[in-house]
Parts: C-alpha cells; sequence; structure tokens
C-alpha cells in the first residue's frame, strides 16, 4: 500500500479479509453463497481499504496473516462510469501493484473467461438493453422485452464478438480454478425493495438469471448499506456473514473529516439569492487568503485552492445563470474566466456540454476530475455531485435548492467533508471547516438539516444517496463567528495551558515492533535520530539474543517442533482392529521457510530479516543462512519472547517520543501529523502535550426543533473570545454554568477554557475503559487557571458530570488513574455531580478517594459518601 492505513481502517481490512476467507471457503467446499457490506461514513476511505482488501486477496499479507487467493477474480461494479474511473483512480494510487491490474470493461470487450489477478470495471448503463456490450445481432424478442426477470440481452452476442458478457461471468463462475468477487460500490444505490419493483439490474446481476449463474461473493461498499443490506435478504441460497461498520467517531477523530458545518440562512422572508451568494465568494476568498497564508507559515510551495459550489435547479433559466455569474464576478473582480466550471450531468442532446451564459463561457468537466483541475475555482452543479463524488478542497457551498428538499443538501454535504490535506489544521477551526449558504431554507428546515448531519443518519424518504455524512464530533454551526486568543488573559495562563499533559487512546491490535520502525524511519528522516533504524533493530537484537539464553529450553523445544514433523500412522485390517504408530520428519527447506514467514508475521518482517543479517555476519554462507532462518522460526514461537520483543520496543519508542517532542514543535504540521498518528499508536494511555488554539469558532444563537432562536448568553475571561473579549456559550446543564460562575469567583482566577469534546489537539483527553474493557476518552469540560499562594499560574481541571449516567463510574476511574500520573500538574482535579438538589465535589487528587473510587460499585454512592463534599 502506498498509504498508511488509520487504526480504524486497519481494523476494518482485516474483518473484510476475515468474512472473504470465510465466504471463500464456504464456496469451495459447499457451493455456498455469501454476501456482506462495509459500512463507513463518507470521507472513511472506503476505496483505499477496498484497494489493501484487493491487494492482500492477489498478493496476500503476512499483518493480517491473509494467503493469497491465486484464482481471485474482482469484478467492480457500480451504476455510475464516472465513479467507476474515480474509484479505479484512487485504487491505483493506493495500491501501485495494481496499477496494470485494473481493467475497464469497455463496450468492445469479449474475453472469453475473466482473468485472475485482475480488476474489472463495470457500470450499469453497460448492461441495459441497446448497449454494444450486450447488442446482438438480431433484434431481442418480444418475451425478453416482456419479461423483467432475464437480464437484458442475455441470450444474445455483441455485434462483433463471439461471447457477451454474460458468457464471460458464466465462464468465469464455471471456472473451478477461479473465484469470483463481486465487489458492489456505493451498493444503496439501485436496490429498491418495494415487492411491487422490478428487479434492478444489478439485483438480477447478483441473483442470477436463466443461464446466467448468481455471483458467488458479493461484497457491498457503502456509507447507507440498510437498503442493500434489505434487499439481499430476499436472494435465496446466499448466507448472510456479518457487516463490517466502521465507528464514525473514529473516522472523525482521525482527522480525515471536516469538523465543523458552519449554515448560512435568511432571518427573514424575501430573495436574498444574490445576497448570500455575495457572501458566499467573501467567504471562499477569505479561505483562500487563509490557505496561502498556512501555506507560507508551513513552507510549503502549493497552497490549498478551495472551490466554491453553486447547486442550481434542475432547469436553471439563462436569466437565473447570467444573474449567478455577475454576482460572482462582480464580488470577485480578479477571478480568471477559466476558474468557472460546471458539471450539469444533462447536456441536452449537445455534442458540447460547454454552457454559453451571457459573456460568459462555462466549460463542463467532469466530476471526479474537479479536484485535480485546480484552476477551476468555482463550480455550478445540480445533482451530478450529490452521490459517488467528493472534492477535498470544496469548502463553500451556495444551494439554490429549495427549501422542502433537504436531502439535496445532506446528499452534499455528506461528498464535501474531506478535509483538504487528509488531516486535521491543528488550532485553526476555520480551516477545519465547510460553510453552506442556504437561501431558500426557513430555520425549521434548516434546523432539520443540522440534526440529520450531526447524527448521521439516513433521510425518512430513503432517497438513493441519502448518506448525510455525519459523525460523532462534527459540530453544525449558524452563521459562526471566529474567536481568538483574549487579549486580557495573561500570557503565563497560556504558557501554564501548552505545559499542560493529555494522553493518548490506547488502540487495539497495535503491532509495537512495526511501530518502533515507522517511527525511526521518521525521526531518520527529520535527522533527529542519527540512523535510528539500525539503532532500534541493533537493540532488539540485543533483546532477542538475551531472551534466546533466558528460555534456551523453550526455544530448544520450538527448535525441534521446526526441524521435525510429527504424525500418526494408523493401519486397519479387514475383519481386525486398528493399529497405531507414531511417525517423525524432517522439515523441509519449504517447511522452514513457512515457519519463518509465521515468525515475521509475530515479531516483523523487517526486524527477522535483520537479525538474519545479524546471525549470518558478513561472511556467512548457504548454510549459516538457513540456520538463521531455523533460529528465526524458532523465536517467533516462543511467547515470552515474542511479548519482550514488543515491550522494549514500545519502551524505546516512548523514550524517543519524550526526548524528541521539543524538537518535533519545529517541524511543519505535515510531519507533526506523523507523529501524532505514531503516537496515537499507543498500548497505554501515554502523555502528549497539548497545542494552544490560535483560531476557534463558535455559534451566537441557540436554535430550538421549531426552527426558532435566542441569543447565547455572553462570558467574560475565556481564553478564546471576540474582538470584545466576550464568548458566547452554551450549556447543556445548570451544573455547568454554576460551576463556571464559582469558579470566575475565586480569588486569584485568570481565565477559562472550555475544552473541546472531540479529538483535536487543542483537547485535552483522558483514557478510560468502558464496561466491555474497550479503551475511551473523556474529555472534562472546563479547565480553569487562577494565582497560587507563590504567584505562578496554575490549573484547575473540573469536570461537571452525572453520577446517573452509565459511564460515571469508568470514567471516574479513569480520572483517577489520570491524576496518579499528573496531580503535579495542576492544582486541583476534581469532578462535581449533583445529589439531593445539592453540588458535590470529589478531590480527585487525594490517594485515598483514588482508591475508594477503584473499589467502588456506585458513583452515585460516592457523592453521597463522606469523601465528596459540597462544592
Amino acid at each position: 500500500m502506498e498509504y498508511t492505513l488509520k487504526d480504524y481502517q486497519v481494523g476494518a481490512v482485516r474483518d473484510v479479509l476475515r468474512n472473504l476467507e470465510r465466504a471463500r471457503d464456504s464456496y469451495r467446499r459447499y457451493d455456498a453463497r455469501s454476501q456482506f457490506s462495509l459500512a463507513a461514513t463518507t470521507g472513511a476511505g472506503k476505496t483505499v481499504m477496498a484497494a489493501a482488501v484487493i491487494e492482500a486477496l492477489f498478493f496476500g499479507n503476512d499483518e493480517f496473516d491473509f494467503a493469497a487467493d491465486p484464482g481471485a477474480v474482482v469484478l467492480w461494479f457500480s451504476d455510475d462510469p464516472s465513479l467507476n474511473e474515480q474509484s479505479r483512480a484512487r485504487i491505483k494510487a493506493a495500491a501501485s501493484e495494481l496499477d496494470f491490474r485494473l481493467q475497464v470493461v469497455s463496450n468492445t470487450f469479449a474475453e472469453e473467461s475473466f482473468r485472475p489477478g485482475l480488476v474489472y470495471f463495470l457500470n450499469t448503463q453497460k448492461l441495459a438493453k441497446g448497449s454494444k456490450l450486450v447488442k446482438g445481432v438480431f433484434e431481442e424478442t418480444e418475451q425478453e422485452e416482456e419479461d423483467p426477470a432475464r437480464l437484458p440481452g442475455m441470450e444474445n452476442r455483441p455485434d462483433t464478438a463471439q461471447t457477451s458478457i454474460y458468457d464471460t461471468i458464466t465462464n468465469t463462475i464455471a471456472n473451478p480454478d477461479l473465484t469470483l468477487y463481486f465487489v458492489l460500490d456505493e451498493a444503496h444505490r439501485g436496490m429498491g425493495t418495494r415487492s411491487s419493483d422490478r428487479s434492478t439490474i444489478v439485483q438480477r446481476l447478483i441473483n442470477g438469471q436463466g443461464p446466467v449463474p448468481s455471483m458467488p461473493i458479493v461484497f457491498g461498499i457503502s456509507a447507507t448499506v440498510e437498503r442493500f443490506e434489505a434487499a439481499m435478504k430476499g436472494s435465496k441460497d446466499r448466507d448472510a456473514l456479518p457487516s463490517v461498520l466502521v465507528d464514525s467517531a473514529l473516522v472523525q477523530a482521525s482527522g480525515l473529516l471536516k469538523d465543523d458545518i458552519a449554515l448560512s440562512i435568511p432571518a427573514e422572508k424575501g430573495s436574498f439569492d444574490t445576497v448570500l451568494l455575495t457572501r458566499a465568494v467573501e467567504k471562499i476568498r477569505a479561505s483562500s487568503d487563509a490557505w496561502a497564508d498556512y501555506a507560507v507559515a508551513q513552507g510549503d510551495h502549493e497552497a490549498v485552492q478551495p472551490l466554491l459550489v453553486v447547486q442550481l435547479d434542475d432547469k436553471p433559466s439563462q436569466e437565473v445563470l447570467v444573474r449567478a455569474l455577475d454576482t460572482i464576478y462582480d464580488a470577485w473582480p480578479d477571478l480568471p474566466f477559466d476558474a468557472v466550471a460546471n458539471v450539469f450531468g444533462d447536456h441536452e442532446g449537445r455534442a458540447h456540454p460547454d454552457l454559453s451564459v451571457g459573456r460568459h463561457l462555462v466549460p463542463y468537466v467532469e466530476p471526479q476530475r474537479v479536484q485535480e483541475d485546480k484552476h477551476i475555482r468555482v463550480l455550478l452543479a445540480k445533482n451530478a455531485i450529490s452521490t459517488g463524488w467528493d472534492c477535498p478542497r470544496a469548502e463553500v457551498l451556495v444551494s439554490f435548492r429549495p427549501a422542502k428538499n433537504p436531502t439535496h443538501i445532506t446528499q452534499l454535504l455528506g461528498r464535501m467533508m474531506r478535509t483538504p490535506l487528509a488531516r486535521r489544521i491543528s488550532g485553526n477551526e476555520l480551516l477545519n471547516s465547510v460553510d453552506c449558504l442556504l437561501p431558500r431554507f426557513d430555520r425549521k428546515t434548516a434546523t432539520d438539516v443540522a440534526q440529520l448531519l450531526m447524527r448521521g443518519a439516513t433521510s425518512k424518504d430513503g432517497e438513493d444517496g441519502d448518506d448525510a455524512g455525519g459523525g460523532q464530533g462534527r459540530r453544525v454551526l449558524f452563521d459562526p463567528i471566529a474567536l481568538h486568543p483574549n487579549n486580557a488573559i495573561d500570557q503565563g495562563v497560556w504558557d501554564c495551558f501548552a505545559a499542560l499533559p493529555s494522553v493518548t487512546i490506547p488502540k487495539k491490535n497495535v503491532k509495537p515492533i512495526r511501530r518502533l520502525t515507522a517511527l525511526a524511519t521518521a525521526l531518520s528522516k527529520d535527522q533527529l535520530v542519527d540512523e535510528a533504524v539500525s539503532q532500534a533493530h541493533a537493540h532488539l537484537h540485543a533483546v532477542l539474543d538475551g531472551r534466546a539464553i533466558q528460555y534456551k529450553e523453550k526455544l530448544a523445544a520450538a527448535r525441534e517442533d521446526v526441524l521435525t514433523m510429527e504424525g500418526e500412522e494408523i493401519r486397519g485390517r479387514v475383519g481386525g482392529g486398528l493399529s497405531y504408530k507414531a511417525f517423525a520428519v524432517s522439515a523441509d527447506p519449504r517447511a522452514i521457510e513457512d515457519y519463518y514467514r509465521a515468525s515475521a508475521r509475530v515479531l516483523s518482517p523487517a526486524l527477522c530479516s535483520t537479525y538474519v543479517d545479524h546471525l549470518v555476519g558478513d561472511d556467512g554462507d548457504e548454510d549459516d543462512l538457513l540456520e538463521a532462518h531455523i533460529v528465526v522460526a524458532s523465536l517467533g514461537r516462543v511467547p515470552e519472547i515474542a511479548q519482550a520483543v514488543e515491550d522494549e520496543a514500545d519502551a524505546l519508542a516512548k523514550t524517543w517520543l519524550t526526548q524528541s517532542r521539543v524538537a518535533r514543535k519545529g517541524l511543519s504540521d505535515e510531519r507533526q501529523a506523523e507523529y501524532d498518528v505514531l503516537e496515537a499508536m499507543s498500548t497505554t494511555p501515554d502523555p502528549v502535550a497539548l497545542v494552544v488554539p490560535t483560531v476557534t469558532q463558535t455559534d451566537t444563537k441557540v436554535r430550538h426543533a421549531d426552527g426558532s432562536e435566542e441569543d447565547l448568553p455572553v462570558f467574560d475571561m475565556h481564553l478564546m473570545s471576540m474582538d470584545d473579549g466576550k464568548v458566547p456559550m452554551h450549556f447543556s446543564s445548570r451544573w455547568e454554568v454554576e460551576v463556571l460562575q464559582a469558579e470566575s469567583a475565586r480569588a486569584g482566577f485568570q481565565g477559562w477554557y472550555r475544552n473541546p469534546d472531540r479529538a483535536t489537539k487543542d483537547s485535552l483527553a483522558i483514557a478510560y475503559k468502558d464496561e466491555l474493557g474497550d479503551w475511551r476518552a473523556l474529555r472534562p469540560d472546563f479547565l480553569f487557571f487562577g494565582t497560587s499562594h507563590d504567584g505562578r499560574v496554575v490549573a484547575d481541571l473540573v469536570d461537571p458530570h452525572g453520577h446517573h449516567l452509565s459511564d460515571a463510574l469508568p470514567k471516574l476511574r479513569g480520572l483517577a488513574d489520570f491524576a496518579e500520573r499528573f496531580a503535579a500538574d495542576f492544582r486541583r482535579i476534581e469532578s462535581v455531580a449533583e445529589t439531593g438538589g445539592k453540588l458535590r465535589v470529589l478531590d480527585i487528587t487525594k490517594a485515598s478517594v483514588r482508591q475508594v473510587i477503584r473499589e467502588a460499585q456506585s458513583a452515585k454512592a460516592l457523592y453521597e459518601s463522606d469523601l465528596a463534599s459540597d462544592y
């Protein structure tokens, strides 16, 4: 893979491969058909995950312990040729080894069978009646036209070919040496489930009709796969394997998706099309300047070129188009005349789909090309980009769709949510947001859209493309304002903030040895540690040498297992009994290599390779090389040795991350982002530094479900504020307000910070284990700053939290573990809850309180006990 998979992507790929292995085994053993789906929010990198899966199918993958399928054939299917082309380009970029294995099924395709090790791209249009791929030399029979259960043209042949696409599919499935994997991209499309519906082409292709057999293994990919799964339930004799579901909170935390959606809607009735379009141009120009400044600060030669998307009705008049373009150019006088393009899908029979709008020529561009054609700064669109398209540099949207159809907005926004640099911009919320201006929406409709986007749910009407692209940790803001560092806050407070510890949230399936190698590579690249890879492996070589002596008896037994294969011979005589005789045979070089590869999966291929060199030395011969492979194969079979190496790798990685912490702050954001990923690959909660925010944004009003609104209250002395030093703030409970008022009134109060409730680098995180034993993040509500008795600026961590909530006790335990390690960095660490009509507080800096918390069975009982005091 050309890309390093995110943690959630690794988990999803592992689960998909497990399903495929199970499906392949069932098909080959019992001719059983299977289906399952991969569901992940828009922007999660579903195509990248699919590329990793296909690469493993063709070549195998040691990390996932997955053997290659030499007869694997992948048929990639969607209902849109441009979507197929975009998917093909992404797979090629993600997995270079697949480059020449990606074949588009053209209209003249005429192979008798698909070939193993190739991915074939096919779309619905090429299977429609009259298309060249299925059109025969004879006209379709009347019976064929009237029979909805038949695939178009399946009894005929293409005009110039001996076989049709259906013959190719049939021959491929019939070949016992081949396994056809059917990948359905955007799997929710074309999967209508009402019984009165005619079966769609894709359903008939999956289920088989007439002489065309059903697909052996079906793998659906989409953000919303409910319709796909409902339709597949009607498939006879097909096993439904477990769906692979990607947690949207993990996607949001990864930084691949923008954090905020800002909605602008008129506050009164009237025609505001040009007003908001002008505002949109101002926003895209401001975004362009912000990205240019960021590029200069980072030393980048090329800045992000943000895109303005203007979504129009299905049949916009010349008057509407002229007014829109005139407004855009009036507000952006230096916009080049070739910077506006259209992606209108309906060309009305024109040979050239370019638009002539007054004195402007607006060329047509294929949707999948918009991202790379960076000279395009304004895009006129209808529905061509609502599904299957995304453009990470699209940052501002104006929609002239009517308010009665919010589904179009949610569809399009779901396609605009990728971050331009595939990472979050630390401390700058404006560069992590998308603006949506809706001149024809009323407040009630906009509130509904906001709720839909926040929860990432499907639309009620179930239209195709109903992915909202939502995810936990995302905010929907109405006409937000920017906040900057508060001039009233003393510099000592900011210094104190920057020194506060946060921690990583441990991940599942972390491989410490691979992590150390990746970290060493990065440190060497940035010249922070000389020859770090060699140092790391030399350190682990010494560990292997030492543990080989420590566990020499277990290692000798493992060596015997590697060098011999033991079995039992059973003899039987007609009319007599059975006799048993044990036997042992020496392993051949191939068997030894199999054991070696198994060790490489445990100890990592890179470490095993360098350890072999360490054992063989410069003067070694073939016998020495074989002996070294036997040693490595044996080492990987002793669990104590493998665990010791992992522990040492983890310890060295932590040491280097700690030692390089200050030096890494001088690197570019792009390089720091790589270390963020490596820090996050932790097996325990490891300390990381907070990032001081530079620009944030917030709402000024609260919107209610009925569309009404009211001004948010404003507060003083927040670290981030408006120009007047105040900040609007919405609190979900009165406890929070009472805590803020009480802390603000304390002697020496210097300021406060509302800790963001999402995975940003300016949010203090505390790790805790939930009731299932999985690691989660607690992000306490408040950080307060004040002056201690000796004049130093100190920090207080105060977290109001309901004791009645199911996560109350696990979070208290996480807070106790955090305080055990970092109490010296805070003056106070307290948890506040209301019980009996009073606010009660637990002082987590006290060892006696932490001990009782760890043994407690009820959070409520803790606050009601003598351990707590009135707040």
